[in-house]
């Protein structure tokens, strides 16, 4: 087996190696999840909401322990980190509830009864981004394994710590065996072996568009039901009504957070025309007091870029660039960025690229009108912020702007008792909120004659 080395990116320093996995290793995994599959779906209800309570449980006693491997493998700060850490134990224990709901329903028909049935698909491939490695990855694995599946997970090469130390974790709770199998490798061999694998029946990809386009075409041979996250392009609408101290002092958030490395990142930032001026003098106090620095320091907010390859991407959306101003970042080791304000028209490369990284575009809008379609000319639509005082206005935009997630007054995103999903090339959706466990089931329609 060959192996991979994990880089801190905080210091540019290596951690460890970790196991790259061949297609016969995936094969294996997939074989074992097959296995454990089938008793895991023959359980009562109650046995599996029990086990997932349990895994929740066991994650509770080690948040601190994965939070400081994300600070060491992903460069988050340790407050981001210990939330997402707690995150995943509180999706397992939103989704423990869905086992003894998942009801079929009873048809009206004539002569006979007609009835569905919620089926486990089998074997579920999750493939896993590296910007939120815990976060995303239990979005995909709690409903799943609600349901009745098993699931083979690959984390990213670049984060794959917290995901191998989870896959841990569920053992240690007494989930069986090869329910949960983590496997690491590249996406060219083990992402691409749960494609083609027949006993793998669906697929969850979070990640870039390109390749979500590939792992889409890949199912669609298979006829097989592929879930895809993927890119955004989100726009921060800030209308003259707002409260343009809030709007401006939470840009920041709304678009650093992760360093930017984030689907949902407002990346875009429509000012109307008559307050432009006045909130870009409110917005450079709040990046410039926007704290970038050593992601294991209680008071930092923004940690490093995930690998030097990224930062150079995301310096090359510079190039030419109407740099208004910036905040301030490390010096030394590390893939450090300052976060960057640039003033962009609607035919800009960064306006209209994902850059995937702390710069964000602003641009201006003059009327309502304008502002839904300067916010719809994109090829992404998955998030959005609206920033008004007028409730009318507030519903208008959030109708015409073809968003999967839109919040008002806020740059609140995703919540896991909650639908995410997106539009265009943003994906297919991603299966969250209180039915999430019937998307990873099968509808099975069953008539009993009568007559």
């Amino acid at each position: 087996m060959s192996v991979f080395t994990v880089i801190n990116p905080a210091t540019a320093l290596p951690i460890r190696e970790v196991a790259r996995a061949s297609v016969d290793e995936t094969d294996a995994a997939i074989s074992r999840a097959v296995v454990a599959q089938r008793s895991w779906a023959s359980l009562p209800p109650v046995a599996r909401a029990d086990a997932l309570r349990s895994f929740a449980r066991v994650v509770e006693a080690h948040i601190e322990e994965l939070a400081q491997l994300e600070v060491l493998n992903s460069g988050h700060p340790i407050g981001s980190a210990r939330w997402e850490a707690s995150h995943v134990a509180q999706v397992l224990n939103f989704y423990a509830g869905a086992p003894e709901r998942l009801s079929g329903q009873q048809i009206p028909v004539s002569g006979g009864l007609d009835v569905t049935f919620h089926e486990p698909y089998g074997v579920l491939g999750i493939i896993v981004p590296w910007n939120f490695p815990m976060t995303i990855a239990s979005w995909g694995f709690a409903p799943a394994l609600a349901a009745g599946n098993a699931v083979v997970l690959k984390p990213a090469e670049l984060t794959p710590l917290t995901a191998i130390r989870l896959g841990e974790l569920a053992l240690l709770a007494g989930l069986p065996e090869g329910l949960f199998e983590v496997v690491t490798g590249s996406g060219s061999v083990v992402g691409q072996r749960f494609v083609s694998h027949p006993e793998v029946r669906k697929v969850v990809f979070t990640g870039s568009t390109s390749v979500g386009t590939d792992v889409a075409a890949g199912c669609a041979r298979e006829l097989k039901p592929v879930t895809l996250e993927l890119g955004g392009k989100s726009a921060n609408i800030v209308f003259a009504d707002a409260d343009l101290e809030k709007a401006a002092g939470s840009a920041p958030g709304a678009v650093f957070d992760n360093a930017g490395q984030d689907c949902c990142a407002r990346s875009r930032i429509l000012v109307e025309r008559s307050v432009y001026d006045r909130f870009l003098a409110l917005l450079e106090p709040a990046v410039q007091a926007w704290r970038v620095g050593d992601p294991a320091d209680e008071a930092t907010e923004m940690g490093p870029l995930i690998s030097a390859s990224h930062r150079s991407t995301v310096e090359g959306f510079l190039d030419g660039a109407d740099v208004a101003f910036r905040g301030s970042a490390p010096s030394g080791d590390g893939f450090w960025f300052a976060p960057t304000v640039v003033l962009a028209g609607p035919a800009d490369r960064i306006a209209r690229e994902e850059v995937f990284g702390p710069v964000v575009a602003v641009l201006p809008f003059d009327d309502e009108a304008d502002a839904i379609r300067l916010a719809n000319d994109t090829v992404y639509g998955l998030a959005g912020s609206i920033w008004t005082e007028n409730l009318g206005r507030a519903v208008r935009v959030s109708r015409g702007v073809k968003s999967g997630v839109l919040s008002v007054n806020s740059h609140s995103s995703v919540r896991y008792w909650t639908p995410f999903g997106g539009m265009k090339a943003s994906g297919l959706g991603r299966e969250l909120g209180p039915d999430a466990a019937e998307h990873f089931t099968e509808t099975k329609n069953v008539f009993f004659a009568t007559d």
